[in-house]
């Protein structure tokens, strides 16, 4: 077995899988902190596989990717003082077989590298790519298999955050599904606005995108907030919880003797 971890700007999501069956053990979540230290972090991790019976012991390796860099150096040594073992970081020099067509390659952020070698492998190409989670980001690959670019929205929770902020006479409201689209009170339009507002920004994208690309895609989505929203869009989208933690799993493969 293998941990895998993906510091987020909101939420670490921490995985334990089997490499070369890829079998998912388990999927859990920390809050994002960056002030927390190594050893903090090593004990979080711990007191995680100790509710599912895995001992540090019982795993060969780890993996990592990060888009918040004042938490990456504290996680990683806190992981390694946990294992006792070197952690693989994602980031330039790792083998991905993801062919990167953007002006800078070395800008992607590890996030959506990961999503997107999961992608590749589990849904094949043409395909979009969504992550809702701060920021929802929109990833294309093409018919080649070449990861062309995207797009990067404000995610809802800061939309709807933002909106509170900045409108002395608006509330701050949870973020769920409306009884209905036509909102007949304040939090209700609110409600409406941010989840079927955001259900149609990503229906028109991938139209768009549809429309520059000539043909259309599958679609995949996941992140936080995808499991509220995605549902309320009008195209067919895939869910799939555990995309980061399948492309870390291979990550490790292509990265260490299994194969």
């Amino acid at each position: 077995m293998i941990l895998t971890v993906d510091v987020g700007n909101t939420n670490i999501v921490i995985g334990c899988a089997e490499p070369g069956t890829r079998k998912i053990i388990f999927e859990e979540r920390l809050y994002t902190d960056r002030h927390k230290s190594d050893t903090e972090y090593a004990t979080s991790a711990k007191s995680i596989l100790d509710l599912y019976n895995i001992s540090p012991a019982d795993l060969e390796g780890g993996i990592l990717s990060s888009s918040v860099p004042p938490v990456t150096e504290p996680i990683r040594r806190g992981l390694e003082k946990l294992l006792g073992k070197k952690i693989i970081e994602v980031g330039p020099g790792i083998k991905t077989g993801v062919d990167i067509k953007l002006d800078d390659p070395s800008s992607l952020g590890a996030d959506l590298l990961v999503g997107a070698v999961a992608g590749i492998s589990y849904y094949g190409s043409p395909l979009i790519l969504i992550d809702m989670g701060t920021a929802t980001t929109i990833s294309i690959i093409n018919n080649e298999k070449r990861f062309m670019g995207g797009m990067i929205i404000p995610g809802i929770e800061v939309s709807l955050a933002g909106l509170a902020r900045r409108a002395a006479h608006l509330p701050e409201v949870a973020i769920k599904v409306p009884g209905r689209l036509i909102g007949g009170n304040t939090v209700g339009a609110m409600q409406s606005g941010s989840i079927y507002g955001h259900a149609s920004c990503i229906d028109g994208m991938i139209d768009r995108i549809w429309d520059e690309l000539g043909y259309k895609t599958a679609i995949v989505a996941t992140g936080g907030f995808a499991g509220i929203v995605i549902p309320c869009c009008k195209h067919e989208i895939t869910l799939d919880d555990s995309l980061l933690i399948k492309g870390l799993t291979i990550l490790f493969e292509k990265n260490t003797k299994h194969k």
